[in-house]
C-alpha cells in the first residue's frame, strides 16, 4: 500500500514513522496543486491537513482508497464526491481539546490584565521612571464573577467552561440561532451576547456560522466586553470587529485564526490596539501533535480491519 502525506510541515516535527508500518510511506513538507497530480497518481492512502480534494484532485488519483484528514475539520474534502466514488474519509476529533483551551485562556488572561502593555512599560523602561513601586496604568480586571459566553459546546467548548469554573466565572453557553435544542439551561444567542464579559468561540464554520458575529452582533456586546475566535476566521466578520475595536464598542479581542491565513495580504486587525493574534497556533502543543498522529494512524489500522466509520456514511 502506497500512503502519501501531503503537507506534512503542517504538524511540524514531530515523527512520522509509525506510517512506515503501513507500506511504501512518502511525505511531503508541502503540496500545491502544480505537483499534486505526480505525487497521487499511485496513492492508496492521502494524509492532508489542508489540501483540497473535489472532484478534480480525485481524478488525479485512480488508487485512492481513504482520505486520512490530519485534523478535525475536514471542510477541504468533498464528502459527496468521495462518497460516489466509495473513497473513505476520516477526520480525528479531541486531539487538541486542551490545547486549544490553554490558549483560549493564555489569551483571555493577558487582555484581562493588560499583560502585553505592562510588558512594554518595563521593557520601554517607563517602570524606571514611576514616583512609587507600582504602576498603574494599565485595566487589570479579576475574572472572577464574570460571565463566560460560550458559542459552541463541544469538547472544547466544555474544557474552556471547565478552566471557566475554576476562575469562578459564570457561565452562559449560547443557543446558535437556526438550531434546535432540548437542553433548557442554554441561553438565548443575543442575550449571551448582551451580558457576557468573555465571549469565546469554539464552533466550527459552516454556512450557518459564517459572520455569525458581525455589527449586529457587536452592536450588542457591552463596551467591556472581550471576544475569543480559536475557531475559524470567518465566523467573525473581520471588518465588524475592527469597527468594533476603533469605536470602542467593545473593549479587546484575542484571535488564533483569520479568514486569509497566512494574511499575505495584510490584515487591518493586525497591530492594532487591545487586539491580539496568534498564528493559527491554538491546536498545536507538541503533545496534540503526537496525539493527532496516533489518531491517524488509527483511523488507517480501521480503515484495513474494514471497521471504519467514514464522514461519508453520515451524508
Amino acid at each position: 500500500m502506497k500512503l502519501t502525506f501531503l503537507d506534512s510541515a503542517s504538524v511540524g516535527d514531530v515523527d512520522l514513522s509509525a506510517f512506515e508500518k503501513y507500506g511504501d510511506f512518502t511525505r511531503h513538507d508541502l503540496t500545491g496543486h502544480e505537483n499534486l497530480a505526480e505525487r497521487i497518481k499511485d496513492t492508496d492512502v492521502v494524509i492532508t491537513n489542508k489540501v483540497y480534494f473535489g472532484a478534480a484532485e480525485m481524478d488525479m488519483a485512480k488508487n485512492l482508497k481513504l482520505i486520512a484528514v490530519a485534523a478535525t475539520g475536514y471542510n477541504n474534502i468533498d464528502l459527496h464526491e468521495a462518497k460516489k466514488r466509495k473513497i473513505s474519509v476520516a477526520n480525528v476529533s479531541s486531539y487538541s481539546t486542551h490545547s486549544v483551551a490553554q490558549l483560549t485562556f493564555t489569551t483571555i488572561l493577558a487582555l484581562q490584565s493588560s499583560l502585553l502593555e505592562n510588558l512594554n512599560d518595563v521593557n520601554n523602561l517607563e517602570w524606571n521612571k514611576s514616583n512609587m513601586f507600582t504602576m498603574l496604568r494599565h485595566d487589570f480586571r479579576l475574572l472572577k464573577g464574570k460571565k463566560l459566553g460560550i458559542i459552541g459546546y463541544g469538547e472544547i467548548g466544555k474544557k474552556v467552561v471547565e478552566i471557566g469554573k475554576a476562575f469562578e466565572m459564570e457561565i452562559m453557553v449560547a443557543k446558535r440561532p437556526k438550531v434546535s435544542y432540548n437542553e433548557k439551561w442554554r441561553y438565548e444567542f443575543d442575550d449571551v451576547l448582551k451580558q457576557a464579559d468573555v465571549i469565546s468561540i469554539h464552533c466550527p464554520l459552516t454556512a450557518e456560522t459564517e459572520n455569525l458575529i458581525d455589527s449586529r452582533e457587536f452592536a450588542l456586546m457591552k463596551k467591556t466586553a472581550l471576544l475569543i475566535n480559536t475557531a475559524r476566521g470567518k465566523i467573525v466578520n473581520e471588518d465588524a470587529l475592527y469597527n468594533a475595536i476603533k469605536n470602542k464598542k467593545i473593549w479587546g479581542s484575542a484571535l488564533d485564526v483569520l479568514s486569509e491565513e497566512p494574511p499575505r495580504n495584510g490584515n487591518k486587525l493586525i497591530g492594532l490596539d487591545r487586539v491580539l493574534i496568534t498564528p493559527h497556533i491554538a491546536w498545536a502543543a507538541k503533545e496534540s501533535r503526537e496525539k493527532l498522529i496516533s489518531g491517524i494512524c488509527d483511523n488507517i489500522e480501521k480503515f484495513l480491519e474494514g471497521t471504519l466509520i467514514s464522514l461519508t456514511q453520515s451524508i
